[in-house]
């Protein structure tokens, strides 16, 4: 019986023709993916009465910025911009000092029950978040909290996810490192922070992508603690904008829209390289 057997050549041109159709597949598939985002900023910039038309014009024919200059005089737009940049900063680099500290104590201390409260830990994670907002606003009654931005970013200080992914990430990192820094005199601070966080860089990034679009992107939040116009944020402001559309163009709302998707693009176009290598070099291990 004869086993009839490709040539390199042969397999070569298999391989070429595979590679082509997924990567038109691919290419179709980012097509799909972007057309809102291109339909979301050519709407913006377009006159009102050209708007939603039937096929939609992708690029605006006669460009305007007035959407954008008329957001800000419904709603105070510049002000929900920096309680929104102001809670998602602290709550992106609180977590992840706190989720590095919770993390390299799971990763490199032992201690009585560790895996017993590493899972119960986790196991915050299958609990709806509207579940646990009544006793955090009870909380943050109790705190005198209420409509103030720190109700917003305090509870987002602990990121279970956060401790997890990190957690894993310094496990795939050899312990002979740090007893060489330990021989060198080092401590457990200057270990974390001058030798497992630099080394921990991809992780981290992928972790900043996460919570600062979780944050940025946050109504829930908001709509429980906050009341007064001049403590919102942007995704409740644009609530309040659009109740107001009696006053103002949908196309201002699609300008609105626009100025809260950029910075979370901005921060993922910034990071995408780390958060790529994250996902391909942190094995995920137990």
């Amino acid at each position: 019986m004869t086993v009839a057997v490709q040539s390199p050549k042969r397999r070569r041109r298999k391989l070429r023709t595979g590679s082509v159709i997924l990567d038109v597949a691919l290419a179709g598939f980012g097509v799909v993916m972007i057309a809102p985002l291109v339909w979301l900023l050519s709407t913006s910039l377009t006159d009102p009465a050209e708007a939603f038309q039937i096929p939609p014009n992708w690029v605006p024919v006669n460009a305007t910025f007035d959407n954008f200059s008329g957001v800000n005089d419904l709603v105070p737009f510049g002000q929900m911009a920096l309680n929104s940049l102001t809670v998602s900063v602290i709550a992106t680099v609180g977590s992840l000092l706190v989720s590095a500290l919770a993390a390299y104590g799971f990763s490199r201390f032992s201690f009585r029950g560790r895996n017993g409260i590493f899972i119960m830990m986790l196991s915050a994670l299958m609990v709806p978040a509207q579940l646990l907002i009544i006793p955090v606003f009870i909380l943050m009654r109790t705190l005198n909290l209420v409509d103030t931005l720190v109700a917003l970013w305090l509870p987002a200080l602990i990121h279970v996810f956060s401790i997890f992914f990190l957690r894993q990430y310094f496990n795939s990192i050899p312990r002979d490192l740090d007893d060489a820094a330990k021989i060198d005199g080092a401590g457990h601070v200057w270990i974390l922070f001058r030798m497992i966080v630099p080394l921990s860089a991809p992780a981290i990034s992928a972790m900043a992508i996460l919570v600062f679009e979780a944050s940025w992107n946050n109504y829930f939040g908001p709509l429980i603690f906050i009341s007064t116009p001049e403590n919102m944020t942007l995704p409740l402001g644009l609530v309040t904008l659009q109740d107001a559309q009696g006053g103002v163009a949908p196309t201002g709302v699609f300008a609105a829209i626009t100025l809260v998707v950029l910075p979370v693009l901005l921060v993922f176009l910034l990071f995408q390289r780390q958060f790529v290598a994250s996902i391909a070099t942190a094995g995920i291990r137990g």
